[in-house]
Parts: structure tokens; sequence; C-alpha cells
């Protein structure tokens, strides 16, 4: 990493981003990463400047809150190299199909009444209630997707939601009776903004629909590969439920899901709303306080385990490098930065396989790693493929038998370290 400034473009926060305490402790050192989504041309190699932030997991001794304190200009964290869109994947797009028919059956908003998505993207999941007759808004910060979705019939703000924001938008458009928040709740510097600015969107009788990565599947599951920058708090129930509290809203409803490994939905109204909170909060409360989600010590074991990983690999590219082996990388995923990081395989990796059109042909932020396109991986036969993209293991591994069967080997980093070669790929 000669050369490469170390977050001069970001601080370290003090406080803790949901009760604002001073009471914070470091519970997992990690390596620091680049951003994910800044690939280099070749004539950007030695000539552009690049960052490592830092990525050490804290938790609030307070409330419990899971969290990275390492603020990144939003500028520079969501500009136009943001690469990912919610259309181009057939799972999410199932997923928010799934999600609307069942706010709308479930919560029944009233028909034409307002549907705000705070962080909505390319407006995949505003489409689908649009689709059954409301008025739909879209809130991103990212410029060049805001007005894609814009252009393509779903109106959205290219902007951060603010208290300013919200009440604007409530002047000019009337309360909302929905505002989703789909893997943004994690996504902001200020949590405490965030959740006044949706009280202030919401109706007497509204409902906020959120959905998050879950910390109880990120210790079980060893979901390393998901903590990167724009990941910046790691919820449980416990500190979300105080958080509401302090901001005037409850939670009513939870439900946990497979989506990136491990997620939960929740459900909120403001305070002494209409509806009852359903059994599914009080128990899984209870079943975070049986597991420990709030003690530093349940982080600091995902710690411990995550060195065994990190000793096991460096054991394998040793045993690997004396036998003369080639190593690739499979995925040029936003975690990748993460698992190359976390796992020291920068040295390792020859080259990554990939066909995203913004990233083929190009290297990887940090580690400049060449991407090549997958059709690279039969061409050239390495003995070993790292999966970057963690998420679409099993399906990169089932989609490529023949690589196997010629006698490649897949490694499958997540959630525990497994050398995969011919007639193994079923047992995954």
């Amino acid at each position: 990493m000669k050369g490469i400034m170390m977050g001069a473009s970001s601080h370290l926060r003090k406080t803790c981003r949901l009760c604002e305490g001073l009471n914070i402790e470091k519970v997992v050192p990690l390596e620091p990463i680049p951003l994910p989504d800044k690939f280099l041309t070749k004539d950007q190699l030695g000539t552009v400047s690049e960052e490592f932030f830092p990525v050490d997991i804290y938790m609030c001794r307070d409330c419990g809150h899971v969290q990275i304190l390492e603020m990144i200009n939003p500028e520079i964290l969501w500009d136009d190299d943001f690469s990912f869109h919610s259309g181009q994947s057939k799972g999410v797009i199932e997923h928010f199909d799934e999600v609307s028919q069942k706010v709308i059956q479930q919560y029944k908003p009233t028909s034409t009444s307002l549907v705000v998505d705070v962080g909505s993207n390319d407006g995949t999941m505003l489409n689908f209630f649009k689709k059954a007759g409301f008025r739909v808004l879209g809130i991103d910060p990212i410029k060049r997707i805001a007005q894609e979705a814009t252009e393509a019939g779903i109106k959205t703000l290219p902007t951060i939601l603010t208290p300013e924001v919200a009440q604007k938008i409530r002047n000019q458009e009337g309360p909302a009776s929905v505002v989703m928040a789909f893997n943004v709740f994690a996504h902001a510097h200020d949590m405490g903004h965030m959740a006044e600015s949706i009280r202030s969107l919401l109706a007497p009788d509204g409902i906020f629909v959120f959905e998050v990565q879950y910390l109880m599947d990120i210790i079980d599951r060893m979901l390393f590969g998901t903590i990167f920058h724009e990941h910046m708090s790691h919820h449980s129930m416990l500190s979300m439920q105080q958080f509401l509290k302090r901001h005037g809203m409850e939670l009513i409803d939870i439900e946990r899901n497979s989506m990136q490994g491990g997620s939960i939905i929740g459900v909120v109204q403001l305070t002494g709303g209409p509806r009852p909170v359903s059994t599914a909060v009080t128990e899984l409360l209870k079943l975070e306080k049986e597991r420990g989600l709030d003690k530093p010590q349940t982080m600091k074991e995902f710690g411990r385990r995550l060195n065994a990983m990190r000793k096991q690999v460096k054991e394998l590219l040793t045993k690997w490098k004396g036998q003369g082996a080639t190593v690739a990388g499979y995925g040029a995923a936003r975690s990748g930065p993460t698992l190359i990081a976390q796992l020291d395989l920068g040295d390792a990796i020859s080259y990554i396989v990939d066909d995203h059109p913004q990233k083929v042909n190009k290297f990887s932020p940090g580690h400049h790693i060449e991407v090549l396109p997958t059709s690279e991986l039969y061409k050239r036969m390495p003995d070993y493929v790292v999966i970057l993209a963690w998420i679409h293991a099993k399906k990169i591994i089932e989609s490529n038998v023949k690589y196997l069967e010629d006698g490649g080997h897949f490694v499958v980093c997540i959630p525990d370290i497994q050398v995969v070669g011919a007639g193994q790929a079923a047992a995954l």
C-alpha cells in the first residue's frame, strides 16, 4: 500500500450513531480498505491517489449498537462511480415485488396515497407501488441513478434525506402512508436526522418499512464480507428499538430473511399508532438478549474467529505458492476489497474474472488486480479461484462445474474456508 493516502477524506466519529453516547469500545480491529467501486483504467495506475479507510468495528456500551465510526465525505462515498442497480438483479426484483405486495395487503395504505423510498436507487421498489396505483417518490444521492430513474417514470430527488428535504416533501406532496428504506438504514452518518426526517414524513397511521443486514446473521454466518464503508451500522433490534423510541416511533413487526446472507425487515409506526406490537418483536428481542448481541464479548469472539480464518488462508497460500499454483478471483463485487484485505489476498490473486461492463478490463481499487472477462477462466485455467462475490458462491460454482471437472478448485470464504473440487459442489 506504499504511497497510498490513509483517510485524508474522512474523520473518526466520537459518539454512538444511535444514542450519541461516548461509551464506545473498538471490538473488532480490521485492515483498512479502499472504496469498493473505484476501479481504475490502466492509464490511471500510478497517477490517481487512492485512499484506504479504516473499517474497524465498534460497539456502544450504552445501547449495544455495532458500527463503523470512520466517516467518509458523502460526496466521495456516493459519487457516480457507484455501480449497483436494483433492477439488474433478478433476486432483488422478485424480493421487492413480494415485499410491496405484502405491505399493500397487510397494512392497506389508502389507494393513491404517497409512498416514499429512501435510497430508491433505480426505482425498482417504487415501480411495484406505482403499478398498484400509488403516488411514488424516490430519494437517492447518486445523481446519475436518480436522473435515470426519473427519466424512466419514477420521480427521484437526487439528494440525501434530511429534515429540510422531508418537510419540503410533506409541504408539496402531503404525508406519506408508507416510507421504505431497503438496505440504506445502515448507510447514514446521522441516523438521528434520518429518523427525524422519516417521522416527519409519516402520516398519523403511516408505516416505515426498512430492511438491513442483521447483526445476528453477520455473527453466526461470519458475514465479514458485508463490512465496508457504506455499511456504517450493523443493526440489532435491541439497539434499534431504543433508537426508534427516542425518535417518537415504535417497532411493531419484524421478519428475518436470507437476503445478502441474512437480513431483517422491520415495520415501524409513530409511537401510539393504531397497530399492535407483534409477538415476533418481543420474541426476537428476548433471543438477542440471550445471545448477548449487546455485549462486547460477542463481537470480540467474532474477531477471534476471523483471525483463525486469516491464519487458515495464510497456510493455504503458503502451500499453493510452494506448489507453484496459480490463484485468481471471481467477482469484482463491492465486498471484494474487504475479503482481499481481511484475508491478505492482495499479493496472491493474479487477476479477477467478471463481466460487469463498468469493471471488466479495469483494475481493482487499492490492490490493482486486473479484471478480465469470465471467459478467461477456461482459457487460463487457474488452479484455485477465490470467490469474492461471496453472496453468489453457490450459483458461481454450479455454473462452472466444467472448470472443476477439468481440475480447478473454487475457494469459498464465507461462512468458513472451503476448497471445492470436482464432485463437491452439491455439498454446499
